[in-house]
């Protein structure tokens, strides 16, 4: 499957490392390398992670990673899967 990433998540991938490199550049560096890897990998197995909380629908899956979830949609009638965004977890929300 072909992964896309929405213009929302660039937007926020972006201002998300760019606070990370505040403090470290490495760190931000290693953030968004870990990060790609990990998103590159859902096209093996896209419902490796939970079904959203958020939504109804089996195809939008939520994935963790260090706290942030990245949710994403599964469109198997054009064989990709769409990134939608990334925000930072929070606890009832």
């Amino acid at each position: 499957m072909k992964i896309v990433k929405s213009d929302k998540y660039l937007v926020q991938l972006k201002v998300i490392v760019r606070f990370i490199a505040l403090d470290s550049p490495f760190r931000a560096r290693k953030f968004k390398q870990e990060l790609e890897s990990k998103v590159k990998s859902l096209d093996n197995f896209p419902y490796k992670y939970r079904k959203s909380i958020h939504f109804k629908s089996e195809q939008i899956r939520d994935m963790i990673f260090l706290g942030y979830v990245i949710p994403y949609f599964v469109d198997k009638s054009n064989n990709q899967i769409v990134v939608i965004g990334i925000v930072k977890y929070q606890d009832g929300v």
